[in-house]
């Protein structure tokens, strides 16, 4: 091989490499969706954490990220041929400005006051009330999937 044709190698594949969009990160509320607008057409989307947060296709150009519970994952998303045409972070997180943490005898309870006060899950928070709305949060979800 000679240099020339080496230099154009190393050329195609930088530009391959360089071709993946990438934001920087894709921050979401917790309960909230955003719109995530591609530079191609996508034709399989991976996920890192599921429980963290899900993805809807709009069409080939547009995803809805949809924030499930606080943490951090990745959105990798493909084009037919298998080349990686997006990657990006998930940051999922809260509106802290509407949350009221309350303590009570040495036990935490939290609170989103936005506009009426209703208890969320919250790290942290006394075990047996963290519990209850877990369960209720697998109720609703139930309710919701169908099943």
């Amino acid at each position: 091989m000679t240099i020339s044709s080496k230099v154009a190698l190393f050329g195609a594949i930088a530009l391959s490499v360089a071709s993946v969009a990438s934001a920087d990160q894709i921050m979401v509320e917790s309960s909230k969706t955003i719109a995530v607008p591609l530079n191609g057409s996508a034709a399989s989307i991976v996920i890192g954490n599921k429980n963290i947060a899900d993805v809807a296709v709009h069409n080939d150009q547009l995803l809805f990220v949809t924030g499930k519970s606080y943490g951090t994952t990745n959105l990798l998303v493909f084009d037919k041929a298998g080349h990686q045409i997006f990657s990006s972070d998930v940051l999922v997180g809260t509106n802290s400005s509407s949350l009221v943490t309350v303590n009570k005898s040495g036990q935490s309870y939290t609170y989103d006051c936005s506009p009426n006060c209703r208890a969320v899950l919250s790290i942290g928070d006394q075990a047996d009330h963290f519990a209850a709305l877990i369960d209720q949060q697998l109720q609703s979800q139930t309710l919701t999937d169908g099943q």
